[in-house]
């Protein structure tokens, strides 16, 4: 089974630049999470939802980078029953003609 959560916005402060740091600006997560179905066990995709979120919000990363190792490192973590994961971080409202985003690909097993 593959778990999609498709557009995750909040505002967070991810970036190097000063007025970065004081103001969050708001991110998007994509996230593509892969697991063996079995009875009884199963991805609870709201608790994933919410644990990034506060993962982000709480971790005040410097570079997008930093902030997606962290993410994978938590949902690994957190969330053994995830085998593999594809996640999207991107930001956008920072360039005015265009959307940066950074995706890592990480397999749990």
């Amino acid at each position: 089974m593959i778990v999609e959560i498709e557009g995750l916005r909040f505002p967070a402060i991810i970036g190097l630049l000063p007025h970065e740091r004081q103001e969050p600006q708001e991110i998007v997560i994509d996230a593509q999470l892969e697991y063996t179905y079995q009875e009884g066990h199963y991805l609870d995709y709201a608790q994933v939802a919410q644990r990034i979120k506060e993962h982000l919000v709480e971790g005040r990363f410097l570079l997008l980078e930093e902030a997606l190792l962290s993410l994978m490192d938590l949902l690994a973590r957190e969330f053994p029953i995830i085998e593999r994961a594809s996640v999207t971080i991107s930001k956008p409202h920072i360039l005015p003609d265009c959307t940066p985003k950074l995706r890592l690909q990480r397999s749990f097993r």
